[in-house]
């Protein structure tokens, strides 16, 4: 028996109205991560902007880019701000020579000892609040606050003490964590993190803050570079998941809730996804007898961290919104018997 044409009308309007949620979408957005693809970071970044295609019923479609794919990391800022990405995912300390408030609340170095401590200050005590009122004049808007595990530092020679770092030449980015690897005695190179692994192989540099120990591993660091520093010491710089805020006013409330909540949750997920990565990383170098993982002493991470507070206050005085971060992350610390 045939079916009736009703049915034919039916079944075709249903298609036609899955093609469309299918393929296209309310809102497309390209985000740029800093990282590079091959990454286990960008890789989650990449799932979790799926999943909000998902959650959104296809209302969001995010395209993550590696890093400069479209400009260059210093440059994302501007580049949100007018539209040519809608948004970005990365460290605001590359933005210091525009604001030194960006380096100081984007990679308060030294700091921090356990990720989660950062999320706790910048989700429930006032952190986002403030990186807002210093991001949205640019026209951007942050949607939520994530970061790494502390990073690894690849090197090409054994570091096991804060004095070993003297005379080392050692890739930094712009800001904080560039003053303070001078301020106990290192020769900071400012190389862009893609630069890394060239730098090693060629011996530009002979160590790097990079990034978390895994992903250095994916990226080839250690067969250049076989004494890392595990774990972490000194940088764990925060990844601002940020959109234009013109785009952001004009969301709908349920979207805006949709996304900060996935953001919100894809922070947790990558300081569990990557710890559990950099320890089977960290057994596997183990196991190679050409690499060498090293743990910086307590009393050796209490000197660097001692140089790290003279920094803050250093910062501190350069304006009013570096001063009302020192303040407010300081407060945070002291009350949670941190410092």
């Amino acid at each position: 028996m045939k079916n009736p044409p009703w049915l034919k009308a039916g079944a075709f309007l249903v298609l036609g109205t899955l093609s469309l949620n299918a393929y296209s979408a309310e809102y497309e957005w390209k985000f740029q991560a800093s990282e590079t693809s091959g990454e286990p970071s960008f890789k989650i970044k990449q799932e979790w902007a799926d999943r909000i295609e998902t959650m959104t019923d296809g209302r969001i479609a995010i395209e993550v880019m590696p890093i400069n794919a479209v400009v260059g990391p210093t440059e994302t800022l501007q580049a949100v701000s007018a539209g040519i990405l809608q948004g970005h995912m990365t460290d605001p300390s590359y933005f210091s020579g525009q604001n030194p408030a960006f380096g100081m609340l984007g990679n308060l170095v030294g700091a921090w000892q356990n990720p989660y401590d950062f999320l706790e200050y910048m989700k429930y005590a006032g952190g986002e609040e403030l990186y807002n009122e210093l991001v949205e004049p640019y026209g951007v808007h942050l949607i939520s606050a994530a970061t790494f595990p502390l990073e690894s530092v690849p090197s090409t020679v054994e570091i096991k003490t804060i004095e070993d770092f003297k005379g080392l030449k050692i890739r930094a980015p712009q800001g904080m964590v560039y003053n303070i690897f001078e301020r106990i005695g290192a020769t900071p190179v400012n190389l862009p993190g893609s630069e890394v692994y060239t730098g090693l192989e060629k011996g530009v540099i002979d160590a790097a803050d990079s990034t978390v120990l895994s992903n250095n591993d994916a990226q080839g660091l250690h067969q250049f570079a076989p004494y890392p520093l595990y774990p972490g010491f000194h940088s764990m710089p925060m990844i601002a998941v940020s959109i234009n805020k013109q785009i952001w006013d004009g969301l709908p409330e349920d979207l805006q809730v949709t996304l900060k909540t996935a953001f919100d949750r894809m922070a947790y997920d990558l300081i569990a996804r990557l710890k559990e990565q950099d320890l089977e990383t960290l057994a596997k170098l183990e196991q190679d007898p050409n690499v060498h993982p090293l743990d910086l002493p307590p009393e050796e991470r209490k000197k660097f961290r001692q140089a790290a507070e003279k920094e803050w206050q250093e910062w501190a005085g350069r304006n009013e919104m570096t001063q009302k971060i020192h303040d407010s992350a300081t407060e945070f610390l002291r009350s949670r018997d941190l410092l």
